[in-house]
């Protein structure tokens, strides 16, 4: 007899029905939910799944957190039902793993978001009714502050370091410009970028800095241009990370007319690459029928 034989036959009855509850009794979120508890429950479960911590998770919550985005901004909505249903999945285990560690519980989670959205909306709930949007934004933070008397008094909030560094950026100039720190228009923030581009030039030009200065300085100046831009994108009410996305979406789609182009002259002269690269734009623009 074949050692751990009877354990696995066993363990295949279990998930057999576990599978049957899950498929057959369940529907929507509870289904989810079952599907979640199975894939942790020990000898039927799945090795990888059990093994995962809540650390261990947050790669894969972000990651899903960004193609969930990107399926938004592309607006399909198959893809945007998936991707939703994989940051979903991702909850799910960290709230179950949360339950076996006996931390909280789902249920804890939904009441507590539900209490927290209702007592923060003053005017859809309170007696706030009729309350203009600023005072919605003032008793937003007023109230957020009552909820953690110890979060720290200055205007900037204390933002998460996974958070993309444009959106953190955007909202520290947001924070900022409450208290009236902040341009008046666009102009500022505009002539800002071209002060920080002149500062990136004389890092450039400069002669006699050793290689490891120059770098640091470059760091440095090109982190307070990305900043100034921001800035500038915020006057103008554009996401800058969206806006990068977009670009990039933009570049690959230019390049690969380009890579054709290398490809079928077989050649890599920049005067022919560049050539290729305004007539990708041109096409882009509608002014060329596409190949």
């Amino acid at each position: 007899m074949e050692v751990g034989r009877p354990n696995r036959d066993r363990g295949a009855e279990r998930a057999g029905s576990a599978e049957s509850d899950a498929s057959s009794e369940l529907h929507g979120v509870d289904r989810l939910r079952a599907v979640v508890n199975r894939l942790r429950t020990p000898e039927i479960g799945c090795p990888w799944d059990l093994e995962q911590t809540p650390e261990s998770l947050v790669p894969y919550l972000l990651e899903e957190a960004h193609e969930a985005a990107e399926a938004i901004r592309a607006g399909v909505d198959d893809s945007i039902r998936d991707e939703l249903g994989d940051v979903l999945l991702n909850v799910l285990l960290q709230v179950r793993i949360a339950e076996e560690e006996g931390r909280f519980t789902l249920e804890a989670v939904a009441e507590n978001t539900a209490a927290k959205v209702i007592r923060r909306h003053p005017h859809v709930w309170g007696d706030e009714r009729g309350a203009d949007r600023e005072r919605i934004r003032q008793n937003w933070r007023r109230i957020k502050q009552e909820e953690d008397p110890e979060r720290e008094s200055s205007a900037l909030r204390s933002l998460p370091s996974t958070l993309p560094a444009l959106l953190r950026a955007c909202r520290v100039g947001s924070d900022a410009a409450r208290i009236g720190f902040d341009w008046p228009d666009a102009s500022g923030p505009l002539e800002k970028v071209v002060e920080e581009t002149e500062e990136i030039r004389a890092v450039l030009d400069e002669p006699t800095s050793s290689p490891v200065d120059r770098q640091r300085a470059l760091h440095h100046e090109i982190g307070d241009l990305l900043l100034a831009v921001t800035s500038l994108a915020r006057h103008g009410s554009v996401d800058p990370e969206a806006a990068l996305s977009d670009a990039v979406v933009r570049f690959r789609a230019r390049f690969e007319h380009v890579e054709r182009v290398a490809r079928d002259r077989d050649t890599r002269d920049l005067d022919v690459l560049e050539a290729a690269w305004q007539e990708a734009k041109r096409r882009e623009a509608g002014r060329l029928p596409p190949p």
